[in-house]
């Protein structure tokens, strides 16, 4: 087969796409816009009828080729932006042909090392091409290497009319990184009955259950008074808030303590003076019921604290992010066993887990789309060792077209 995944991936990773979650536009980066030029002219290129959504996301569709007329519509998703905590800006992505093991030094900082240790993974890929970045940046591959897949199989489908399939349908969206890719949704015009998003990390990575989550906002009110007469009047909101998260659990619920399917209570970010303070946190368990579990451990750690401070007072706010795909995926089993089936029939290792985080896939079963989650080769993602591989992504469009068969097959 004659893949296009690797060009594309090496031209869009030098596309500068970071989201910012601080902005209030849309999408958040103008920036983003960018790459969805190029994935524009790309598709015009190769026939593929498509429309810009008001958040810039791209809908794209390939019409069917079977005679059959019962085929279900399916639909592929990926992401353009990358993540706010490390740069993407002036990204040289580098090909290691024919990796024979050991570790990788990326040349603009010696001081970034792709090992085996990090990476255990690295031992498997003896033979293949790995790209990276040049240890200034990350790479991009969460998930402009999901986004190559998808336009090179939209490729493959164009051009060789061998493999049947029903209407296959391609979404491309935005601001993924900072909680927003499908926030402006049009699922009209998506027009598929279920789909897969491809943003996941090694070869063979399948999930369809991921963690519920829950923003929340702590706001501690305080006592102000000059601090030369402050004695036995001052309340101080900020060391009101620090008493607070000094008394999360610091061996259980945390990020840095828990890993497969334990929850956490995660401050991200405090701001504030002495009259008002206020931290958020990021809630997550896979267990939707324990969100509010959580949310009253914070409560009762503030009331605890403030029987202290009889003039300050504290109030909480909570919003729902994103929920469990796997309450709705499970209603549609025949989506789990296409995509084992498309990867048993290529000899793909398949490694079914759980995400220890939120896709675009999950907002969007939630929304009667049900959406789970494939390799797309992903490995170091959000760091300046982010790394993938030329025959994981070249894997992933086999997965892709054989899901493709598959339904078709199946109708």
């Amino acid at each position: 087969m004659n893949y296009t995944v690797k060009n594309r991936f090496l031209k869009y990773v030098q596309i500068d796409t970071q989201a910012d979650p601080n902005s209030d536009a849309v999408p958040s980066t103008a920036k983003q816009l960018d790459m969805i030029k190029v994935i524009e002219e790309e598709l015009s290129d190769m026939g593929i009828s498509h429309e810009r959504g008001e958040d810039g996301g791209v809908y794209a569709h390939i019409p069917a080729n079977t005679e059959k007329t019962n085929v279900p519509s399916i639909f592929f998703c990926s992401h353009v932006d990358t993540a706010y905590d490390c740069s993407g800006t002036n990204v040289k992505p580098i090909i290691h042909s024919n990796y024979q093991g050991g570790n990788i030094t990326l040349p603009d900082d010696s001081s970034q090392v792709i090992s085996e240790e990090k990476f255990p993974e690295l031992k498997d890929k003896i033979g293949q091409d790995i790209i990276t970045a040049s240890g200034l940046t990350l790479l991009g591959a969460d998930d402009k290497s999901g986004v190559a897949c998808i336009m090179d199989a939209a490729y493959q489908l164009v051009n060789n009319p061998s493999i049947k399939h029903g209407k296959v349908s391609l979404y491309i969206t935005t601001d993924e990184e900072i909680g927003r890719g499908v926030s402006h949704v049009e699922l009209d015009k998506i027009g598929a009955d279920f789909g897969y998003t491809l943003d996941s990390g090694n070869l063979g990575s399948f999930e369809f259950e991921n963690f519920s989550a829950n923003g929340l906002v702590l706001t501690i009110k305080g006592v102000s008074a000059h601090p030369g007469y402050a004695k036995g009047k001052m309340e101080n909101a900020i060391k009101i808030i620090s008493e607070i998260l000094a008394k999360l659990p610091k061996d259980k619920l945390s990020p840095e303590s828990t890993t497969a399917k334990q929850g956490f209570v995660h401050p991200g970010k405090i701001e504030g003076v002495l009259e008002e303070a206020s931290c958020s946190f990021i809630i997550r368990d896979f267990d939707t019921s324990q969100l509010a579990v959580h949310e009253q451990m914070i409560k009762q750690l503030a009331d605890e604290v403030l029987q202290n401070y009889p003039g300050s007072s504290a109030e909480i706010k909570s919003r729902k992010q994103y929920r469990n795909m796997r309450d709705v995926v499970d209603k549609f089993p025949h989506i789990i066993e296409y995509a084992k089936e498309a990867m048993g029939r290529l000899n793909i290792p398949i490694n079914i887990g759980p995400i220890r985080g939120g896709t675009d896939g999950a907002v969007l079963s939630h929304m009667g789309l049900p959406c789970p989650n494939l390799f797309s080769g992903q490995h170091g993602i959000h760091s300046k060792l982010e790394w993938t591989t030329v025959q994981e992504m070249q894997a992933a469009v086999d997965t892709v077209l054989e899901i493709c068969k598959i339904t078709e097959e199946r109708a």
